[in-house]
């Protein structure tokens, strides 16, 4: 009897087996998505500003996809460094994105959903280097290009000088509205619901810039009636229309990054100018805590970081002192 010899057949395509991700055991807990549901209802009460609220939406979900955790009670540190490992950008936006989670994670804690703060020692290195700020020259070049007779050039000449002089932000710039500018004091009253701090401000400005307003507030009537539009917004498109529909798109940015390129100028974006205004200030004698004041920090801290003094400028300032 002739034996039949067994055959085994092996299946040689291992890729599934060396692809596939290991089965996570499943952690019973409160959900992720019901505590970023939560913290962003908490931080919409609060008054926080929508673009911090998309923030905290778009990082925490890109963390939950990254990381494929579900529940709050399973996350450790482990889990951030994953998240930070999959991402293919500077260390800077590393630590902006880690801000964000470490802040989500704060308020999950203060909420008595985690019971440590493991993420507290969890840091990025990141080599700052010393940002310029905007000129009084850089700003004389650029106003001497703009032709004033023109509607949008006349809008954004007084909004890079109302940057400059004051330090406001340019989010909070395309809020502005008529009612903030008082011409006869030359003062800028802002109300703190469009502030990031939500401070009330009062910021003065020079007489040139108080005429470029008094046209523009005039121009800006003419541009609402004709194309039928109704808002006191104090920068407004040749439509009549906001100049920011999202943060992200806002007309100013575009005019200022457009000016750079044309007029080879690298110090006009809104972070030099309102740098610019910081430097200005402290070169002109102004203590920290002024010129947190006037930038709307929170923390001098912010502010210390925010001067960017290089070496030189550093001890140029202490030789005065000797």
């Amino acid at each position: 009897m002739t034996k039949r010899k067994a055959s085994l057949v092996v299946n040689t395509d291992l890729s599934n087996v060396f692809n596939e991700k290991p089965i996570r055991k499943k952690v019973n807990g409160f959900p992720i998505e019901k505590a970023l549901s939560t913290v962003l209802r908490q931080m919409k009460a609060a008054g926080l500003r929508d673009r911090t609220i998309m923030d905290y939406k778009l990082h925490v979900n890109h963390f939950v996809k990254v990381t494929e955790v579900e529940v709050i009670e399973e996350l450790n540190a482990d889990h951030i460094y994953e998240w930070l490992s999959s991402m293919e950008v500077s260390n800077q936006t590393k630590l902006t994105r880690l801000k964000c989670i470490k802040a989500f994670l704060g308020r999950c804690f203060d909420n008595g959903w985690l019971e440590i703060n493991f993420w507290r020692n969890i840091r990025i290195k990141v080599n700052n280097p010393v940002k310029e700020g905007a000129t009084d020259q850089d700003i004389k070049t650029l106003l001497t290009l703009l032709d004033l007779t023109r509607f949008v050039e006349l809008r954004d000449a007084a909004a890079i000088l109302i940057m400059y002089q004051t330090g406001i932000r340019v989010g909070t710039l395309s809020q502005l509205k008529s009612k903030h500018v008082n011409l006869d004091e030359k003062m800028l009253k802002i109300d703190g619901g469009i502030i990031k701090n939500h401070e009330s401000i009062y910021l003065p400005f020079d007489e040139v810039l108080a005429r470029l307003l008094e046209a523009l507030i005039q121009q800006n009537e003419i541009v609402r009636k004709e194309n039928n539009v109704h808002n006191d917004l104090l920068f407004i498109t040749k439509n009549g229309g906001p100049v920011a529909t999202s943060p992200t798109n806002n007309n100013i940015i575009k005019r200022l990054s457009r000016y750079g390129k044309d007029f080879g100028l690298k110090n006009v974006t809104p972070h030099a100018l309102r740098r610019g205004f910081a430097k200005k200030l402290l070169d002109k004698g102004a203590n920290i805590a002024l010129i947190s004041k006037a930038l709307g920090h929170s923390d001098i801290a912010v502010t210390t970081r925010y001067l960017h003094l290089d070496k030189e400028e550093v001890a140029e300032n202490l030789r005065d002192f000797l």
